[in-house]
């Protein structure tokens, strides 16, 4: 344990390879997780809040280095300086940047944002990042002391190594999964200038949410993943004969901590792809949901993640591998990502789920919101969380056809589903 709580450089976890290997100029895997509070923020507190957290997060306080044979984080002296939010969400991370940090700490009236290049963590490690970072702010701007919980570390406590270790290599088994998957309909359109990202905010009453899901047998993330499905056959229709149509599917990332335990703060996600092939015939969205609360239910078995995790675990351990320098290793991750990684699906939804406060915080805390930005190949992506019974459901896209917003967030008014809509405005 001590060599591990010791070191000022991390191996990146199994997942955060890849994400030096493919970020270019018009992408850098980042996500956003965001708070507003009920007054505006106080920007020196807020650094001091930030400041307070490094001892505690020391893998989130890094910088992305390149060596001969891998990438690698190097803890940061200083913590990140807050800075103003001063564009649209998920602006470009580069190379130079996160050479310096991969973490961004902004404000905005009454709303922080931690924006987090993904080689650090996933969804799951920055939410609980940005809960204790709130639980800290709370405490100097206001003299509460927030419980523990879920959310929220004690910051006068050590880090474990546990929560510093690459949980793939602990819980992988010796039988990888298949890659191969049949290709998927692509969505398309004529890129934003500048590349700009719209985002389309639905907010819904997660009760009312709830008890919809619930009268289909399903999960909110099936329910909702079946309503994006049948929107993009929808759309697919409308543009491709019935002979060419593709399958129409949808990625789900998986939280690998719930299946095994693990309490890692780095990655520890894999994703699956559900869905269905409207060349087989038409799907009801009873149907739909079936379907993928019976794929989701397969696809994430312990045994069967095990062997997902297997797939990307072992290459890693072939000896050509190993000695092959870094820019090889890019070339090939590069191409395999292209090849398997988007064209096996047609967007995320990625769903967070319920995240709870303390009820000394909560109190302060008004709204959380959760953005991933569009991936390599995917021009559209969906992010979900609810909190204080709100369910916020975020779309982003970096074209201009907006339709697929339009449909999903139309098709759930119509099911009884009343939405909330918010949206960026290009000045």
């Amino acid at each position: 344990m001590e060599n591990i709580l010791n070191k000022n450089w991390y191996r990146l976890d199994t997942a955060a390879l890849i994400f030096p290997a493919t970020m270019d100029v018009n992408w850098s895997n980042v996500f956003r997780l965001s708070a507003c509070l009920n007054e505006d923020i106080d920007p020196i507190i807020l650094q001091q809040a930030v400041n307070g957290l490094k001892k505690r997060f020391p893998s989130f306080y890094v910088s992305l280095h390149s060596g001969f044979f891998w990438c690698y984080l190097e803890q940061t002296k200083k913590a990140p300086q807050v800075k103003q939010d001063y564009a649209y969400p998920l602006t470009y991370m580069s190379r130079l940047e996160v050479r310096r940090n991969c973490l961004r700490i902004l404000y905005y009236k009454n709303r922080i944002a931690v924006e987090v290049f993904h080689s650090l963590s996933d969804g799951n490690g920055g939410k609980i990042f940005l809960c204790t970072l709130l639980a800290q702010y709370c405490k100097l701007k206001y003299g509460i002391n927030c419980s523990p919980n879920e959310n929220i570390l004690n910051i006068n406590e050590e880090p474990t190594e546990e929560e510093l270790e690459d949980s793939f290599k602990k819980y992988t088994n010796t039988f990888p999964a298949s890659r191969k998957e049949e290709d998927t309909y692509q969505l398309k359109g004529y890129k934003n200038p500048d590349n700009f990202l719209n985002l389309t905010t639905g907010i819904i009453d997660t009760t009312i949410l709830h008890q919809k899901a619930r009268e289909y047998n399903c999960t909110i993330t099936s329910f909702l993943a079946s309503v994006m499905c049948l929107s993009i056959i929808e759309m697919q229709k409308k543009a491709v004969v019935q002979y060419k149509q593709k399958a129409v599917k949808i990625t789900i990332p998986v939280n690998l901590r719930k299946i095994f335990g693990s309490k890692t703060l780095r990655n520890f996600v894999l994703t699956v792809n559900i869905g269905v092939n409207p060349r087989k015939g038409d799907y009801s969205l009873q149907q739909i949901c079936q379907e993928f609360n019976h794929q989701l239910a397969y696809e994430t078995s312990k045994q069967n993640m095990a062997s997902r995790i297997a797939a990307n675990v072992l290459p890693q351990l072939n000896p050509l591998v190993k000695i092959a320098p870094l820019f090889v290793k890019n070339i090939v991750m590069n191409a395999v990502y292209r090849s398997t990684g988007e064209k096996k699906g047609c967007l995320n939804i990625s769903n967070l789920g319920v995240v709870k406060l303390p009820p000394e915080l909560q109190k302060y805390v008004t709204r959380l919101e959760f953005i991933i930005g569009p991936q390599k190949s995917y021009p559209n992506n969906c992010s979900v969380v609810s909190y204080n019974n709100k369910t916020y459901i975020n779309m982003i896209r970096n074209i201009r056809q907006s339709e697929l917003e339009r449909l999903f967030f139309s098709k759930l008014v119509e099911l009884g589903v009343p939405v909330e809509i918010e949206s960026n405005i290009r000045r």
